[in-house]
């Protein structure tokens, strides 16, 4: 076992020194593709490029993963039309390599850009344009735009439409779709995928297949089973949904000293149960207060309609919420973009700032709510966020459209049932290893404690809040054993039909990473 061991050791390292002539057996096979051009050379930055590093890191969002010691990629490929993924595709499988599919690079675990076996990276960020077709109310968008990229190049053509995806301006068309994604439009329009008429991949073979050419089955699995298991995605069809030229906004913070409880508890009965047009999200967190540790909980809503009206419903439906129409702004449904990611409102422009090589230390975790909780809970809830000191809680309401649309309808199956989606979060500010322990201490702790209040059998979680505690993949014998342990949270009872995809389209396993669905058992080999 030890000599295995070494063997495998020596193996990875002289892959690694070995860089430099897999840069040039890389180059030679896309220079041999068909459609080549001259561009290819300037595509592909090996680990000796002086640009290298700041082309790597523009796109790290979790800065857990930008230290020295993070497993870099030995090349970053950076397609600048359809036929250098083609090729990227063909030839990373031909000098055999792992190849992991970017494009902004949010993925909560680094899954888009580390690995521990030597790999490429596939960066989409120049493949980025958006065509919108106002006379047919849709737009082709590429995978490596980003969502407030999209909602500029909206607004530039309409006021009055928009299109439902995440508050999150700067994450990545590509995998924000192909996982799901959600955002304040969920309860009356859906998630993204729900709003998805076609697609493009490329697969194992470098062909360009649409809706109509990969089948059914294969467009099923792309709106929220993962683009990167099956190929690259390059990007997606969407339809645009109608908004009004007026929405509303507030946030309105209670404190445990105030009738925080109370607002909590109601909560829970009234934002999966109210008016469509109404998304309410809740964040609970432990704070300062005069130097006494307490809790806050704070409600955050998009409404599409005008202000009167939303004080009007909330003060019959949640009077323990005490909205006053000082508490609401309107605005028009861009400004509700900038105003939701906390970028002030009135200059659109904003949203198609990148913000490359900014990155935050930081862990996720998800889970699904389906009955709510007792104030007695609540309660112990408060003691427990005040005990860890820093973990929070946001709560994501469902209901609405999302109880209308099938679980099979798309790879997504998390629908009616669920009141919220929960996601948990912490954040920290320095590279320092205790605090690093500490805080993924706190959130595992807190995860492990709501086990009683969350779905059960299987205790279910959300694909776009990437959590390596609930499964890895090492792509090995018993992969198929491994996927299935994370797949059935991700997917529920879709995790079946997405193995019968994934064994069709890519049965040796090629577009596979750590959370990757696997195909059938005794299927293809391990490359």
């Amino acid at each position: 076992m030890l000599l295995l061991l070494l063997l495998s050791f020596l193996n990875l390292s002289c892959s690694w020194a070995a860089s430099g002539s897999v840069y040039e057996t890389f180059l030679h096979c896309l220079t041999h593709q068909p459609n080549s051009t001259n561009q290819v050379s300037s595509i592909v930055y090996s680990q000796k490029n002086a640009s290298y590093t700041s082309v790597l890191r523009a796109y790290i969002r979790n800065a857990r993963f930008n230290s020295s010691a993070t497993p870099k990629p030995l090349l970053v490929i950076t397609p600048l039309q359809e036929s250098h993924v083609q090729a990227a595709v063909i030839c990373s499988k031909q000098v055999g390599y792992q190849l992991k599919i970017r494009s902004g690079g949010h993925d909560f675990e680094g899954i888009s850009y580390i690995s521990e076996t030597p790999f490429f990276i596939l960066d989409m960020f120049n493949l980025r344009s958006i065509n919108i077709d106002m006379k047919e109310e849709s737009a082709w968008v590429e995978a490596g735009a980003i969502l407030g990229e999209l909602y500029y190049r909206i607004w530039e053509k309409s006021k009055v439409h928009g299109f439902p995806a995440g508050v999150c301006p700067t994450v990545g068309v590509g995998g924000h779709l192909s996982g799901g994604g959600y955002g304040n439009m969920m309860r009356r329009f859906g998630l993204s995928i729900d709003n998805v008429v076609d697609a493009k991949i490329i697969d194992i073979k470098g062909r360009i297949l649409d809706r109509k050419a990969m089948g059914e089955d294969l467009f099923w699995a792309l709106r929220g089973g993962g683009g990167a298991s099956f190929g690259v995605v390059l990007s997606y069809k969407i339809k645009l949904v109608p908004v009004p030229e007026t929405v509303t906004v507030f946030r309105v913070e209670r404190l445990l000293e105030e009738n925080a409880t109370d607002v909590a508890y109601k909560f829970q009965f009234v934002a999966p149960k109210t008016d469509n047009n109404l998304f309410m999200r809740m964040l609970l967190q432990p704070v300062i207060r005069n130097k006494k540790q307490t809790v806050r909980v704070t409600i955050m809503t998009l409404y599409l309609g005008g202000a009167d009206s939303l004080v009007s419903l909330l003060g019959k439906e949640f009077p323990q919420l005490g909205l006053r129409k000082e508490d609401c702004r309107e605005m028009s449904w861009i400004d509700s973009a900038l105003w939701w990611a906390s970028l002030g409102v009135g200059n659109p422009k904003t949203l198609l700032d990148r913000n490359l090589d900014s990155a935050k230390f930081l862990k996720r975790k998800s889970d699904y709510l389906q009955k709510p909780i007792p104030k007695r809970s609540l309660n112990l809830i408060w003691k427990t966020l005040m005990e860890l000191g820093k973990t929070g809680l946001v709560f994501n309401p469902y209901g609405g459209r999302m109880d209308e649309i099938p679980e099979s309808e798309t790879a997504f199956p998390h629908r009616a049932g669920n009141l919220f989606k929960i996601q948990y979060s912490v954040n920290w500010d320095s590279p320092d290893i205790e605090l690093e322990k500490n805080y993924t201490s706190q959130i595992r702790s807190l995860h492990s404690f709501m086990t009683p209040f969350v779905s059960k059998n299987p205790r279910s979680a959300y694909l776009n809040y990437r959590d390596l505690d609930i499964g890895i993949n090492h792509n090995g014998e018993n992969r198929y054993n491994e996927g299935r342990v994370y797949g059935v949270k991700y997917f529920n009872e879709n995790f079946d039909r997405l193995v019968k995809v994934k064994t069709i389209v890519d049965p040796e396993n090629f577009f596979w990473n750590e959370q990757s669905i696997p195909p059938q058992p005794g299927r293809g080999r391990r490359l």
